[in-house]
């Protein structure tokens, strides 16, 4: 378990360094000098034109560095919500195999536990810390010290309840992501019209360039950042979607597989 944390602290620290150096190296090269050109040709048509109309380009409500943060952030959530896919289906992998190997109408019995559990304990160590294996050796192993089957349903209830949780802790700092991506995007806000309204006197006077272009940052920054927002919201939900229905479907594994099988014997009088 250790070693997983450190494996997947080290992927987020490494998939963050990747994002910042993919996206600033496209805002370098090719947004910021396509929207700065563009810009200055839309100035220069501005003034010689009243009735000049400038075209919303994809360049110019990108170039800014509020939308490069939130593009940033969200390559950075985008591959931990990857990583965080890509294991549970490899849990769900195991809902295929059949660990407990018991004919219909066969019972397991308190001392038949241990051989029932050889199996499941024969997976490889990454394969025995999924979901379903600890589900199905923690039934087992309490079937075999209490001989009581409601304890073994409690018991499988709370270990899947207890990595609910865990998944759900473990996706709080994508969830600190989506909230910090609109907060940024409201402070290109507050920098643009802050900028625009230090530049009111040049716009008494006749040339609106200035305000238009800070007008412009604000309410890019804004766009870009809910747009985002969305999507990332989307894929969050469609994960944690994955993650529950994991849980449900190894419950219902462990009630279909083992648990309606399992037998006390009758003790004589």
């Amino acid at each position: 378990m250790k070693q997983r944390l450190l494996s997947e602290a080290l992927y987020q620290v490494a998939a963050l360094i990747i994002a910042v150096i993919v996206v600033h190296a496209a805002y370098v090269a090719v947004i910021r000098p396509n929207a700065d050109l563009l810009q200055e040709q839309q100035n220069v048509l501005q003034q010689t034109d009243p009735n000049f109309v400038p075209e919303r380009s994809v360049y110019i409500i990108m170039r800014d560095f509020e939308q490069e943060t939130c593009i940033i952030l969200l390559l950075w959530a985008l591959s931990i919500i990857g990583m965080k896919t890509q294991q549970t289906l490899k849990e769900r992998g195991l809902l295929e195999w059949t660990l407990i190997n018991v004919s219909d109408g066969a019972s397991i019995l308190p001392e038949d536990a241990r051989n029932y559990a050889r199996p499941v304990q024969a997976l490889p160590d990454s394969e025995r810390q999924f979901l379903l294996p600890r589900a199905l050796l923690a039934g087992l192993h309490r079937f075999q010290s209490t001989q009581n089957i409601q304890d073994v349903a409690t018991t499988i209830k709370v270990t899947c309840d207890t990595e609910a949780d865990r998944m759900e802790t473990e996706l709080t700092i994508v969830r600190y992501i989506a909230w910090a991506i609109p907060s940024i995007g409201f402070l290109g806000t507050v920098r643009g019209i802050g900028t625009a309204l230090g530049q009111a006197y040049q716009a008494v006077s006749g040339d609106i360039v200035g305000v238009t272009v800070s007008l412009g940052v604000a309410f890019n920054s804004t766009f870009v950042a809910l747009v985002v927002s969305i999507l990332l919201m989307f894929v969050l939900h469609q994960l944690q979607l994955i993650q529950d229905r994991l849980v449900l479907d190894c419950q219902t594994y462990c009630d279909e597989r083992m648990l309606r099988h399992l037998q006390v014997p009758q003790k004589d009088s």
